[in-house]
């Protein structure tokens, strides 16, 4: 495969040949895709199977131990956990998490609130959200650095079935929108 840096129309990440171990346990091997602008791309697995830590090594949490990841210039990332650890006593607002760790304006917060279906929850504690309302504010933002590409790690995870199908509908049209490319992991 030749390398793609440099060159236009490369894609937005890559993984060449991938191998993630966390001590002597193989949590990934030799795993090799990539993705394009606008394109969503779901990786469906059992839990244990390393969906996670495929994401993690996206991310450049962890590094590979063996291949490559190649990032387009300039690339960026917005990431969406599974959960968000918190302090379940920290006064944090929808609004003041918003602007973490960048401070963003009323007008951008309230228009990913408006588009991620979230609007009204800007004064509410992020402590006391539901898991959807969680995951929406998550989403909104993720959107706010206006990424090339969207990066969800088990979004739907204890949403019902309706919630998760509203969700989806939700990823699709922001990646319509932004022209974003979706990398979504799932155990569904």
């Amino acid at each position: 495969m030749p390398d793609l840096q440099g060159q236009s129309g490369m894609s937005l990440i890559e993984a060449k040949d991938i191998s993630v171990h966390h001590g002597d346990f193989p949590a990934l091997e030799r795993v090799s895709f990539a993705i394009d602008a606008k394109e969503i791309v779901t990786v469906v697995g059992p839990n244990g199977s390393g969906k996670s830590t495929l994401l993690r090594t996206l991310l450049g949490v962890f590094s590979p131990s063996r291949g490559q990841i190649i990032r387009k210039p300039g690339l960026t990332i917005g990431y969406v956990p599974q959960k968000l650890a918190q302090e379940s006593g920290l006064p944090l607002t929808v609004r003041g998490f918003l602007s973490l760790p960048k401070r963003v304006s009323d007008a951008q917060a309230q228009a990913a609130l408006e588009e991620t279906g979230a609007v009204g929850l800007e004064q509410r504690q992020i402590s006391e959200l539901s898991g959807g309302q969680m995951q929406r504010v998550l989403l909104a933002r993720a959107i706010l650095n206006e990424p090339d590409i969207l990066i969800l790690d088990e979004p739907t995870q204890g949403l019902d079935q309706p919630g998760a199908a509203d969700f989806y509908a939700l990823i699709e049209r922001v990646r319509d929108q932004h022209g974003c490319a979706v990398l979504l992991v799932s155990h569904d």
